[in-house]
């Protein structure tokens, strides 16, 4: 295994085939003809980040479903601008992506790497699952371009998110409690996810309290706790709320009824019963080899089997 000190690490898999789609220019075309850039690039983002912070445990997390009826129930404009000009194809995925995917997802079963989803759960759900899971019996690092994992971020038991929005997997962000009071002013996850709540979230179509920012939201958690004790605030009139910024909570009710439920990751999604213990060799070194043909990828697979299974070099 690559390190003899348990550690998990929880891949965000769309956010990193995405990124790889868009930062991996086209390469020649395969014997498949299927484009590559997005395998090529997602895998070799396995090579660099298991040689770097050394899992002897990882997942890659999967959207089995991107868009789950249950959070569209509690807020219809939910993803709504993603979705597809046909709604039967699910999530709008540019052409040359499509293809692509099922080719990660051969490549990471013939490297051994556990694709973990659930059904009417995002990748989301499953991270926030195998995170709780784990917390306390091994570090965890979470992998993603998206800034709602933040809410697991829990120093006590070295639970952070490799946050790879804007240097990537080779520089990103590592995103402890320190990085949340620094960068929004906010002590923990929980009090992060409170935030996004009243900020909102232009991306997933969450449209937050109007004219309650980052800023204020964090005030107003120092001053009383969590959203359930700013909500508490103004049910029995405090004064320290009162004003424009009051009749804006007041205003906000029904979406600070339903936003919490939407905003919050699950932790109970049935995904724990996997192993994600990475092996002692090489799974399928023959399907290995046959994809690393049909798609001209021998060079990114092999770096990631190299630094899933060292001890085989």
């Amino acid at each position: 295994m690559p390190s003899a000190t348990p550690r998990l690490l929880l891949l965000d898999s769309a956010s990193l085939y995405f990124r790889a789609f868009y930062g991996v220019p086209a390469r020649a075309e395969a014997p498949s003809g299927i484009p590559t850039n997005a395998v090529a690039g997602f895998v070799d983002m396995i090579a660099t980040l298991v040689g770097r912070y050394r899992p002897t445990h990882v997942a890659a997390c999967w959207d089995d479903d991107w868009r789950p009826q249950w959070r569209v129930d509690a807020i219809p404009t939910y993803k709504a601008h993603r979705v597809a000009e046909d709604p039967a194809e699910g999530e709008e995925v540019p052409d040359e992506l499509g293809p692509q995917v099922p080719v990660i997802a051969q490549c990471l079963e013939v490297l051994g790497v556990p694709k973990v989803g659930a059904a009417h759960y995002e990748a989301d759900d499953v991270i926030g699952t195998l995170a709780h899971h784990y917390r306390g019996v091994m570090p965890v690092d979470v992998v993603t371009g998206d800034r709602d994992l933040f809410q697991l971020v829990d120093d006590a038991s070295a639970t952070r998110v490799i946050y790879t929005a804007r240097g990537g997997v080779r520089d990103p962000d590592v995103v402890d409690q320190g990085y949340l009071r620094t960068k929004y002013d906010v002590p923990t996850g929980d009090a992060y996810a409170d935030m996004a709540v009243l900020r909102g979230d232009t991306s997933d179509g969450l449209p937050g309290v109007a004219g309650i920012g980052e800023k204020t939201a964090a005030r107003l958690i120092a001053a009383h706790g969590s959203l359930e004790g700013i909500r508490a605030a103004i049910a029995s009139g405090d004064p320290s709320i009162r004003g424009a910024q009051r009749a804006r909570l007041e205003a906000g009710s029904d979406y600070l009824d339903a936003a919490p439920r939407v905003v919050a990751v699950a932790r109970d999604v049935p995904v724990t019963d996997v192993d994600l213990t990475i092996g002692p060799e090489l799974p399928d070194p023959a399907g290995m080899s046959r994809l690393a043909l049909d798609h001209a990828i021998a060079g990114p697979l092999g770096r990631a089997a190299a630094a899933l299974y060292p001890q085989a070099d």
